[in-house]
């Protein structure tokens, strides 16, 4: 008697080789977006750009939705050094940094980016918080699924992530009440 299963495992050999052949031409997951073999995404960023526009770095190939619903592409953050906030809207940490956060973004308005990278909760909460602390001025992205959080290797709430012009990530950590936000963006904008 031969086997049945032969045939159908053919198949799904053959059809999953052709997927993977058909990947090359998709962006790259979060997941796998900073490893050395991820392909380059073939975005309006990156295609038939004036060239004084800045290339994309692998760090800003993400896209999302802010607390206020609008689309949100990271790619338009290239070429400045880039702040990204990482917050709860539970969290009084988080709350303690909110006025400094939104005095540095005020300050660096045309030197530095700063975004918010919300999560750890749903988004009518991420909504309220950004209204409660008056930090409207920045967008803020809702990340209920973690995938940025994901992206960037935070594991918990209060963080701060600044890439420098070319998106190489020089400082993670924590910074009590925001202070010393300034002191490093100034590092990288002189």
């Amino acid at each position: 008697m031969r086997p049945r299963t032969a045939v159908p495992a053919a198949l799904l050999t053959v059809a999953l080789m052709a997927l993977v052949a058909g990947c090359g031409s998709q962006e790259p997951s979060a997941a796998s977006a900073d490893s050395p073999s991820a392909t380059k995404s073939s975005s309006p960023a990156n295609s038939s750009t004036p060239e004084d526009s800045p290339q994309v770095p692998e760090t800003l190939r993400f896209t999302g939705t802010t607390v206020d619903g609008k689309s949100f592409d990271a790619a338009t953050l290239a070429g400045k050094p880039v702040v990204l906030w990482f917050w709860a809207p539970w969290c009084p940490k988080c709350r303690a940094q909110a006025a400094e956060t939104a005095k540095v973004a005020e300050e660096f308005t045309d030197k530095a980016h700063v975004l918010g990278v919300a999560g750890l909760d749903k988004n009518d909460a991420m909504r309220d918080f950004v209204a409660e602390t008056g930090t409207e001025s920045f967008p803020h992205l809702s990340d209920e699924n973690g995938e940025v959080w994901k992206r960037f290797e935070v594991t918990e709430q209060s963080r701060y992530v600044i890439l420098d012009q070319d998106g190489k990530q020089v400082y993670e950590g924590v910074l009590p009440a925001g202070e010393g936000l300034a002191d490093k963006l100034t590092e990288l904008t002189g």
